[in-house]
């Protein structure tokens, strides 16, 4: 089964998507090194060192990386001092990158659930109160778990006015600058 398109969405053929949020997340965060850096950052890493270290990478990348990071607005540099040293900047997440938890947990949970061995996988995300395992679904706003059965995809703002109006739902993705 897979997910159904509903209303003006249901013949696929009439219309396409050039602004896919998934394509456009995974055009601005979508590789390795930038994966894991966000990984660190919800573990609480805060220091350019620090990140280097835990993410086996090098200084080059993680600075590239940490500065795309903090330009996209996932993580904010803030100056700190160590007694008797020059300044130095930590990084923290943003609520804009605070809400990139699910979505990093939810590949955690597939590389658990398919590349781990059974029981195997190395970090258990638990609630902090009860020690109660964590899991990631697909829930509606009335806190109901869904199976992919139960999902639909409906035209929306843009898209949806633009499918009523012509009868055609084609919107581009703005160009974004390099």
């Amino acid at each position: 089964m897979s997910i159904i398109f509903e209303g003006n969405l249901a013949d696929r053929s009439t219309w396409t998507l050039d602004d896919c949020s998934i394509s456009m997340t995974m055009d601005a965060i979508g590789n390795r090194s930038t994966i894991v850096i966000l990984r660190e950052a919800l573990y609480g890493t805060t220091r350019f060192d620090d990140f280097v270290r835990r993410t086996k990478t090098t200084d080059a990348i993680v600075a590239t990386r940490l500065k795309h990071l903090t330009e996209l607005g996932l993580l904010t540099k803030e100056p700190y001092q160590e007694p008797g040293q020059r300044t130095r900047y930590e990084y923290l997440l943003t609520d804009k990158g605070k809400d990139l938890l699910p979505a990093l947990f939810a590949l955690k949970q597939w590389g658990d659930k398919y590349l781990q061995p059974e029981g195997g996988e190395p970090l258990r995300l638990v609630e902090r109160a009860t020690g109660e395992p964590i899991e990631i679904v697909a829930r509606s706003a009335s806190a109901t778990d869904l199976g992919l059965d139960e999902l639909a995809i409906v035209a929306n703002g843009a898209l949806a006015q633009e499918k009523r109006r012509t009868g055609a739902a084609t919107r581009r993705r703005p160009k974004q600058s390099a």
